[in-house]
Parts: structure tokens; sequence; C-alpha cells
């Protein structure tokens, strides 16, 4: 029994240290596989840092590159704005010291000037004492001559005058007495037929501006472009004056030339719609507004000489009646007045048993020489008349144009009927207004005086005449040379015309470089 409790407990002892041998063994392969784990842990933790450190530093590395091109990008562009800037202040070194040297010239040539009209002006005071101690000697030894003073001496010639004068006007207004009563009958007559035949119909509207509408007034910065670009170029193409105020919606087209006028809005319509304004388009736009302008023109003469019945006009005549719509009378319209005249030509034909047909041609043609393409110095009637010789019209027509302002002697029945049924036309009570017409001519002479100097190739009257804007050629016209024209402008303007307040004379000088890409 003991051996058996004894085996029992050597087995049992023998079970325990199994089991513990076990529990080691075990423990030992536990703890390996877990160290064998951590290490492939440790080596995945190692490697997923590396990478992730390789990605920061490439990604730094990006960044840094970035930031650098940037910052160099900052400074090359302050580079060239600093070199821009110096250049600016080198030219205006440049201008400045160009212009203080030109200043100490001229101070030079003033001292000089000043020193000369010093010793003249001395020199003619001397000569005036003289001239004076000269003048008493001569007075006195009349007056010893004569036994009269010199102020008894002038009261006797004034008196002598007088009375020869007052003889002179009295015959003059005895002449005019007798040619007033000889042709008082006459006249009377004459304003009694005027005042009978009068008519009142539409009165002469005439107006030296139009009106441009635009959808907002964002539209007005684009026309006026960057630092007036814009603005410039179409006033210099058309002549026109553009005004751009608070007006809402709406600029200002001032002008005397309708036809001007009429091209500026359609150049601006054409502009504006098509969005792109620019000087080089602007120059291209009214080019081809002009062009329409002069088809338009044409139409304009045909679709009057279709409405009148009259056939077989030259091609050029029917150019000159287009234009009369462009063209005023006294404020009266010239083709209103010419068709007026022409159906008023044909009744009273009619009514006199004559050809109403030749009449109305003849109506119409009156005026021509109002439109010429040169303007000669000849009176209008005969310039028409000369117009229409040449585009072969009956001699009737010829004449009656030419003899309605009794130019020429009268040779048929026509040439009287034109020229009562222009009086008619013109004479009845607000058909004309004659200040507009002598306002539109003094313009008209304003713009041809400039024309008449050398290497003037343009010149525009604007602000109802109160500047003159002459363009000259940049070859033919130097600075200097403008500034003298300017000046000699302004003083023969003074002396030949009359007008008024004062006129300023603004003379443009425009250098263009012009190549074509091919």
């Amino acid at each position: 029994m003991n051996l058996d409790i004894i085996t029992i407990i050597s087995i049992i002892g023998t079970a325990v240290v199994s089991l513990g041998v076990g529990v080691i063994v075990a423990s030992t392969i536990l703890r390996k596989n877990v160290e064998k784990k951590g290490n492939i842990l440790l080596k995945e933790a190692e490697l997923k840092a590396e990478a992730l450190k390789n990605e920061k530093i490439m990604q730094a590395k990006e960044k840094f590159l970035q930031l650098k091109s940037d910052h160099d990008k900052v400074i090359s562009e302050k580079n060239q704005a600093l070199i821009v800037i110096e250049n600016k202040v080198k030219q205006k070194e440049t201008t400045i010291s160009h212009k203080l040297e030109d200043l100490q010239r001229k101070t030079l040539e003033t001292d000089t000037i000043r020193q000369n009209l010093a010793q003249q002006l001395e020199i003619l005071n001397r000569k005036q004492t003289e001239i004076d101690k000269a003048h008493k000697r001569s007075v006195d030894q009349l007056e010893a001559l004569s036994g009269l003073s010199a102020e008894d001496a002038k009261t006797q010639l004034v008196e002598s005058l007088k009375a020869e004068a007052k003889t002179d006007a009295m015959s003059y207004v005895k002449d005019i007495m007798d040619e007033a009563k000889m042709t008082a009958g006459k006249e009377a007559k004459k304003i009694i037929i005027q005042t009978i035949q009068r008519v009142s119909t539409e009165h002469a509207i005439e107006n030296s501006v139009s009106v441009f509408n635009i959808e907002s007034d964002e539209m007005k910065g684009r026309i006026i472009g960057r630092e007036g670009r814009n603005i410039r170029a179409l006033e210099a193409a058309t002549g026109i004056e553009i005004i751009v105020d608070d007006t809402p919606e709406a600029i200002i087209l001032s002008g005397f030339d309708p036809v001007r006028r009429e091209i500026a809005r359609l150049a601006l319509h054409q502009l504006v719609t098509d969005g792109r304004i620019h000087p080089a388009r602007i120059e291209e736009i009214v080019e081809k507004v002009k062009k329409q302008i002069d088809e338009e023109i044409i139409e304009t003469g045909k679709r009057t000489c279709i409405d009148l019945g009259i056939h077989g006009l030259h091609p050029e005549l029917i150019r000159m009646v287009g234009r009369m719509k462009y063209r005023s009378s006294y404020g009266q319209n010239l083709l209103q007045h010419s068709r007026e005249v022409a159906n008023l030509c044909a009744i009273m034909a009619a009514e006199l048993g004559i050809n109403p047909k030749i009449a109305k041609r003849a109506g119409l043609l009156h005026d021509i020489g109002k439109v010429p393409d040169d303007e000669p110095e000849l009176p209008h009637a005969i310039l028409g008349m000369k117009l229409a010789e040449k585009f072969k019209e009956k001699p009737e027509v010829c004449n009656a144009i030419g003899a309605h302002h009794d130019e020429v002697e009268m040779t048929s029945l026509f040439s009287p009927i034109v020229q009562v049924c222009d009086a008619i036309s013109g004479a009845r009570p607000g058909a004309r207004r004659e200040v507009v017409d002598q306002y539109i001519k003094r313009l008209k002479d304003l713009e041809a005086l400039a024309l008449t100097y050398p290497g003037v190739e343009k010149s525009y009257a604007i602000q109802a005449g109160r500047e003159l804007r002459v363009i000259v050629g940049s070859e033919k016209v130097s600075d200097k040379d403008a500034e003298l024209l300017s000046f000699n402008l302004s003083q023969k303007i003074q002396t030949e015309m009359t007008y008024p307040g004062q006129v300023k004379v603004t003379v443009i000088r425009e250098t263009r470089a012009v190549n074509i890409a091919k």
C-alpha cells in the first residue's frame, strides 16, 4: 500500500516535472514568436517611417522650389519695373536738359533783343526830339508868314470842310430820293406779288448737333478709350466734336456739316454694335461708312428722280441731286426746296400751256451749282448752267438754271417760271433763316483758310467755330513749323475774318509707322 502511494506520488511528481518542462518550453516558443512578430512589425514600422520621411522630404523640396520660383518671378517683375522707371527718369532728364538749354538760349536771345530795342528806342527818342523842334520851327514860320495862329487856321479849315461835305450830302440825298421815286412803283408791285404767292408749309429747322443713344453709360468709357485715344481718333477721322457729358445714355455729336455728323453717327453705331473699339478699327469703319454715305447719296438722287417722274438724267447729276439732301440754303433743306420748286414749275407750266416735264426738270436742277465737288469762285447759277451744259441737258433747262438769278439773259418761258417758283419757295414765311447760313459759311471759310497753307491735310471747325483744329503732315511740317503755322493762322483769322469771341487754333502733327506682315 505504501509502495502504491509512493509510486503514485512518483508518477505525479514526474508528471508535474514534465508539465513544468512543457510550460517552460511553450513559454520559450511563445516568447520567440512574439519577438519574431515584434521584429517584423518593427521593420514594417521602420519602412513606413522611412517612406513617410522620404515623401515629406519630397513635398518640402517641391514647396521650396515653388516658393523659390514665385520669389524669382516677383524679383524679375520688380527689376523690370525698376528698369522702366529708370528709362522714364532718364527720358525726363534728357527732356528737361533740352528744355533748359532752349530756355537758356532763348534767354540770351531775349537779352540781346532787349539791348537792341533799348538802343533803337534811345535813337528814336533823339530823332523824335529833333522832329518836334523842326515842327515847332516850321509852325512858327508859317504863323509868321500867314498872320494866323495854328488854332485859327485849323478852325477855318474845319468850317470849309463842313460846308463842302454838307453840299455833297444834300446832292447825294437828292439823287437817292429821285431814284426811290422812280423805282417805288416797281418795288411795291414786286412786294405785293410775293406776299400773295407766299404759302405756309414747313419751317426751316437747322441743327448743328446730333444725339447718339447708347444702352448704358458704361459704353461711354469704351468710346473714350484709354487716355482718350478712341475719341481723339474718331474726332480726327470725322471732323466732328464728340461731347461725352452727364447726359444719361446719350452722346452729343457737334458739327456744322450734316454729312460729317451722319458719318460719325453711323460709325459710332457700327463700333458699339461690333464691340471692337480702337483707333485702327475706328479709321476702318469711318472709311467704310463714307462709302456707304456715297451710295446713299446716289440712291437718294435716284429715288427723287423717280418720285418726280424725271428720266434720262446723267448719273453725275443724279449724284448731285442726292447731295442736296445734306445741304441747306439759308436754313432751308436744299433737296426739299428743289423738289418744291420742281412741283411748282410743273403746275405753273401746265397753267401756261407749255411742257410741264421740262419745267419740272429745270426746277429740280436750278440749284445744283450749290453742291459741286470743287466749289470754284463762280455764282451758283452760272456754275449750275455750266454743269447742265456739260452733261448734255436741253438748252431751255440750261438757260433756266443760269437765269433764275438774272445772271444771264432769259431766252425761254421756262426761265421766268423757275425764277418765280424759286422766289415762291424761298420767300414764304419760315422757309429760310439767313443767320444759320451765314454761320455755316463762316465755319466753311474758317476751314478753307487753313487749307491755303502748305502741309495742311485736313482742317475742322469745332465748338461752334470757337476752335479750329488743323492736321498737318509730319513729313512736310516740323514741330517748329507747326508752332509758326498756328501763330500765322491765328493772325490771318484775326485780320481777315469777323467772328464773335475768340478762335483757338490747334495744329496737330502726327507720325505713323505702318508695316505689313505677310
